[in-house]
């Protein structure tokens, strides 16, 4: 694994916590160069701090996702500061629980710029140097949501799904630059997010961070032989299929 990403530049977006902050700890300690990137900049620098003490390599760059602008000028200091950018795995996401008749539409609209909106300005920016290099790898975190539906979760839903189908068209598209792109598919996984909309869930159930970041790990060690476009992780006690 050392040997697959030692040098290779990768950006993980909601690096501060949960998921992304168990993938930027994996790839780190595979010896990628971690671009951190988030909200707070008091919990990306403790990760920095943490991925330095372990031998590793991360830098980061705070950006509201929510905002093209900091989106943009996030791209355009990876791209002074960097050679390239090799891997872009978009992880960023916030969740609403609720039915859909009592959702206001600041909520929606919010829901759709975090978690669909800022994936696809993060993967155009992203191609522009992937395309340059004549490879590169776009891993989408996706959900169940965005393969199923739930009750209370309708726009959070329809945020995945637009995930989804983004990264479908997508793979198809630039497959012919040397460019890969996958979807991992958590189920409940235990962190903020889903406690926040599953408080029904028991945690010691769910899955944890880590667990996705070894399905990362295991998508980047694939040979170029092999493609795995994407994976669905559920919870062991879940209904199987």
């Amino acid at each position: 694994m050392e040997q697959n990403l030692k040098g290779k530049n990768i950006l993980v977006t909601g690096a501060s916590r949960g998921i992304g902050r168990a993938v930027s700890r994996a790839v780190a300690g595979a010896g990628a160069n971690v671009i951190l990137t988030a909200r707070s900049e008091d919990a990306l620098s403790d990760l920095k701090k943490e991925i330095l003490s372990s031998g590793g390599r991360a830098e980061y760059i705070t950006a509201d996702l929510e905002s093209e602008k900091e989106i943009q000028d996030l791209f355009s200091k990876i791209g002074e500061n960097y050679s390239g950018l090799d891997v872009l795995i978009n992880n960023a996401g916030i969740a609403r629980a609720g039915e859909l008749v009592d959702c206001p539409i600041r909520d929606f609209n919010m829901l759709m710029n975090v978690n669909l909106k800022a994936v696809y300005l993060c993967c155009k920016h992203a191609l522009k140097m992937m395309i340059a290099a004549g490879s590169g790898y776009i891993i989408n975190i996706s959900s169940v949501v965005g393969i199923k539906g739930y009750a209370n979760q309708a726009a959070y839903s329809a945020s995945k799904h637009g995930v989804v189908g983004l990264s479908k068209a997508l793979a198809d598209e630039v497959q012919k630059y040397g460019i890969r792109v996958s979807l991992i598919h958590p189920g409940g996984v235990d962190t903020d997010l889903v406690k926040g909309t599953r408080p029904d869930l028991d945690s010691s159930l769910l899955l944890k961070p880590e667990d996705i970041a070894q399905a990362v790990l295991y998508l980047l060690s694939l040979s170029p032989r092999a493609m795995v476009d994407e994976i669905y992780i559920r919870r062991s006690l879940g209904k199987p299929f």
